[in-house]
């Protein structure tokens, strides 16, 4: 009997612990997305655009945060021959963007953390538009995935959680292999902004 009590004080606390140190951050916010190495005669903009997800917190001051984001994400293109200006459009990327990132809170009380978190983050295309909605001739001409790696400042206050982040694209924007475009290297840089609530405990 005595080492059944002891056994089941012990799963209690691991439940316990484990428990408390799991959170789940559902966010939405803002996002804008440039690219970088236009081609001549072209000249990229960030725009706004949104996200939402969430994140899970498995640990304690270090912790893993995994999680799952659905984004709208925009930038202004314009091009032009000479010194006329021939086009301008919004180039409208929406995307499913999985994170693996690895995180430890700088500073950790009951009212207030500040934390930093970096790793990479995978972007899986779903479609490209432009400003009217439409999907454009060449959306082939496009990564179907892209690998980034991510880092994110959090603050924590109580339930509501705000990040500011940041999003340095590895993997190239358009895809190598199509000739009208394989010499274009350009890759997305995305600056976020979210503000979500933290479901768990962390202490």
């Amino acid at each position: 009997m005595k080492k059944l009590v002891i056994a089941l004080l012990a799963s209690s606390a691991c439940v316990m612990t484990a428990k408390a140190q799991f959170q789940v951050n559902p966010q939405a916010g803002l996002t804008f997305q440039n690219l970088t190495n236009a081609s001549p005669g072209v000249e990229f903009r960030a725009a706004a655009g949104w996200q939402l997800g969430a994140d899970l917190r498995f640990g304690d001051r270090l912790y893993v945060q995994p999680g799952a984001f659905f984004g709208s994400y925009k930038t202004y293109v314009t091009s032009s021959g000479g010194d006329t200006i021939s086009a301008e459009d919004n180039l409208i990327r929406q995307n499913l963007r999985l994170k693996a990132m690895v995180g430890y809170r700088i500073i950790d009380s009951y009212q207030f953390d500040l934390r930093f978190a970096v790793g990479p983050t995978y972007d899986v295309l779903l479609n490209i538009k432009d400003k009217n909605g439409l999907i454009v001739a060449n959306e082939g001409d496009f990564n179907k995935g892209l690998l980034n790696i991510d880092a994110a400042l959090g603050f924590d206050m109580g339930l509501v959680t705000m990040e500011p982040s940041v999003s340095f694209g590895v993997s190239r924007v358009f895809d190598q292999d199509v000739i009208a475009v394989k010499d274009i290297d350009s890759r997305y840089i995305t600056y976020g902004l979210t503000l979500g609530i933290n479901i768990g405990n962390d202490d």
